[in-house]
């Protein structure tokens, strides 16, 4: 058996809390750290959405919020299924300007498929000469991750060039629950496969969004620099089979 559901309604992007609400986690004196540019431009048209961020926000002393500058998170949750496996496919175009050539990590587009029962994530990243390829388990903000007797926190990258750069290219992620196996394709082709996953994913919030990952200094945040990210992305296509 197999559900499909689709992750789109971008026309609707303004009313947050509806199908898309902007990302963030809490904080412990009770505010909210929001993943939004306060210049970003937003343009939905055809059906895609379109954002272009100068980049300006950043976080001196936790990382992860540091990371995201412009995110969307999916108000529903998928949830994974006991058995069977569950599959997530867009297209995503990705450009900047004032990003270090070679750099992905300078500022890119990104899909994150983020499980706060686990702090699991399972992500694509597009710049404008490379892509890559992420499977993490994270200590996100508010979030308890079970106690592990291996690698309790982990971020594995896997970067190529072999896609088309500053053009859409369809993203695709899979995970099995019962074979704790993640594969990952890039326009039809498995480009990575990582088996014996350490964590059983629940569900996961589907989040686009605009990043840098740059390792925080003893001085605080070097992420932002003058550049723009520009994303544009289609809806998300999921494939629940049991």
């Amino acid at each position: 058996m197999e559900k499909q559901l689709v992750f789109g309604d971008f026309h609707k992007i303004l009313s947050e809390g509806d199908v898309w609400n902007i990302g963030g986690f809490p904080l412990p004196d009770g505010t909210f750290w929001e993943y939004r540019e306060p210049d970003a431009v937003v343009i939905v048209r055809n059906g895609t959405l379109y954002v272009r961020a100068p980049l300006s926000r950043k976080h001196d002393k936790v990382q992860i919020l540091d990371n995201a500058k412009h995110m969307y998170y999916s108000v529903e949750d998928v949830v994974v299924p006991e058995a069977g496996e569950v599959s997530f496919e867009l297209d995503i175009r990705a450009r900047s300007q004032g990003t270090a050539p070679g750099d992905l990590y300078d500022g890119y587009v990104s899909l994150n498929l983020l499980d706060f029962t686990t702090g699991a994530a399972l992500d694509f990243f597009a710049g404008n000469d490379k892509y890559a390829s992420v499977y993490a388990v994270l200590p996100f903000p508010g979030v308890e991750v079970p106690p592990s007797d291996k690698t309790r926190f982990f971020c594995i990258f896997k970067e190529d060039t072999d896609f088309k750069p500053r053009e859409f290219n369809t993203y695709k992620i899979t995970y099995n629950r019962a074979e704790d196996e993640v594969v990952f394709y890039v326009n039809g082709t498995e480009v990575r496969r990582e088996r014996g996953a350490p964590v059983k994913f629940n569900r996961f919030t589907i989040a686009l969004g605009i990043m840098t990952e740059k390792d925080l200094t003893p001085e605080g945040s070097v992420s932002v620099h003058g550049q723009t990210v520009i994303a544009e992305y289609t809806p998300v296509k999921v494939a629940i089979r049991e």
